[in-house]
Formats: structure tokens, C-alpha cells, sequence
């Protein structure tokens, strides 16, 4: 049974989540309200930044794992624009009539990659014959939420896909978004983990060892749609300069592939 890693070393990552509903309370007229998947954010910091200097408008973006995020919107958390990780938890919102279904769009793709804490690291060949639970020895394995987190589902699927699962399950540290498992890994905390490739690529000091096919996993898509009770004018906008030149050439800065026309 893997374990959820204990709570002082995610303090960071839940008190953004408890943040979020506070930062949306501040927006203003001029401003739109935007929830973010956590694993964007270094892209969304730039595109964010020049939203503003263009538009003179103000992006607020608010940053947690999809499922928090998807959580709260059901709560009535009010967002104007939501970019999740996954097509799970937006054909959810949708199902339930919380997004505008006309604007949804598949923004942006991304891949997994194991990672090590070791700047040495030789790196690996990810396998059915990757002998990771053996490459742990006592230690953990970093991962978002595996059953809820689409950075875990993720990991999770690619680990039974190749049959290296239920040897690594009991060795699997849950932390709560994406982050949190990239700065388990980062700070030591856990040798290995499961991130994105725009993750790994974000933090120096952590060591990709290899990425996962992709046939072992369902495919990463980032789908970004405006909530059905935002009456914010903004959003329709900010939702089309996510498709736009500048935007596209932050998020490929950051590895993501874009996948709007």
C-alpha cells in the first residue's frame, strides 16, 4: 500500500490550494479569474505577465492540482477560466453543466519522466525489465496523488502498463500536486519520482533518467474551457491569447506541446 507523505513537507503546495479561494475573492471588474493546473506554472507566470503588458488587463491564476481546482469549482469557487491536466476532471465539470462546453479546447500536450535527486544519475531505459522497486532499495518514490492527481493517475497507469506496479507501490510517497512531489525529489526528501517532462525541465536540481512510451499511458492532454457562470467578458479573451503566438511560445519554452492550431 503506498503511503501519503506527511503533511509538514507538503505545507507549501496545500497552503496555495487554501489560497485559491482567497486569491479569486480579490479579483477585480478588469481582472480574470484563471485555475490552473500546478504543473503550468512557470509557463502561466510568463503568459500572465504578458497578458498584462498587452492588454492592461490582469490575469489572477491560481495554482493546485486539477482535482483540488475541479473540486472547489463544484464548490462554487468563483474562477472565470480552468486548465486541467487531464480531460477526466473537465469532461466532469462538463457532464455537471460547470463549463462552457462551446469553449473547450485541448491547449496543450505533455509526457512523464522518472527522475532522480542524484545529479550522477546514469540514466535508464523505462522498460518491463527497469528494475525501479530494486533502484529503491528502503527509499520512496515521489508521486502526485495516484488516484486523483493527474501527474499520479498518470504515473500509476505507466507503472501497470509495464507491469512494474505492485513492486513499486508499497515504496510510493503521494504528495498532493505535481510540485510537491518535483520538490521531494529536488530537496532530497525522496531519491526518485514521477513528474512531467515541463517539471523536470523547470527544476535544476533534479536528474531525468528517462521518459515513459507513450503508449504506456493515456495520452496527457491539457484542456482549458470558461466556467459556465462566469459573466466575465475577459475570459472568452484570455481563454483566446492562450492560443495565441505569445502564449504558444511560453508554454514551448517550457516543454509543453501545443496543440491548438
Amino acid at each position: 500500500m503506498s503511503a501519503v507523505f506527511p503533511a509538514p513537507v507538503l505545507r507549501g503546495a496545500t497552503a496555495a490550494i487554501a489560497l485559491t479561494t482567497l486569491i479569486a475573492g480579490a479579483a477585480q471588474a478588469d481582472d480574470v479569474t484563471v485555475f490552473a493546473a500546478a504543473s503550468m506554472k512557470n509557463a502561466m507566470d510568463e503568459v500572465a505577465e504578458c497578458y498584462g503588458e498587452e492588454t492592461g488587463n490582469n490575469a489572477v491564476v491560481s495554482l493546485a492540482g486539477s482535482s483540488s481546482l475541479a473540486r472547489q469549482i463544484q464548490a462554487g469557487a468563483p474562477a472565470d477560466v480552468f486548465i486541467s491536466a487531464n480531460v477526466g476532471w473537465m469532461d466532469t465539470l462538463e457532464e455537471e453543466g460547470l463549463i462552457d462546453a462551446e469553449s473547450r479546447t485541448d491547449l496543450l500536450g505533455n509526457a512523464i519522466v522518472l527522475i532522480a535527486h542524484d545529479a550522477g544519475a546514469t540514466p535508464v531505459e523505462i522498460a518491463p525489465d527497469l528494475p525501479l522497486a530494486d533502484m529503491l532499495g528502503e527509499d520512496r518514490l515521489a508521486m502526485a496523488l495516484v488516484d486523483a492527481v493527474p501527474a499520479g493517475i498518470y504515473g500509476k497507469a505507466a507503472l501497470e502498463s509495464l507491469e512494474l506496479w505492485d513492486s513499486v507501490a508499497p515504496k510510493v510517497a503521494q504528495a498532493d500536486n505535481v510540485r510537491a512531489a518535483l520538490a521531494l525529489v529536488a530537496t532530497g526528501e525522496a531519491p526518485m519520482g514521477i513528474v512531467y517532462a515541463t517539471d523536470a525541465a523547470a527544476e535544476p536540481d533534479v536528474t531525468v533518467l528517462g521518459t515513459f512510451p507513450e503508449d504506456s499511458h493515456p495520452p496527457i492532454v491539457y484542456p482549458a474551457a470558461v466556467l459556465a457562470e462566469s459573466d466575465n467578458p475577459v475570459a472568452a479573451e484570455f481563454l483566446d491569447y492562450l492560443q495565441g503566438p505569445v502564449a504558444r511560445a511560453a508554454f514551448e519554452r517550457q516543454g509543453f506541446t501545443v496543440l491548438t492550431e
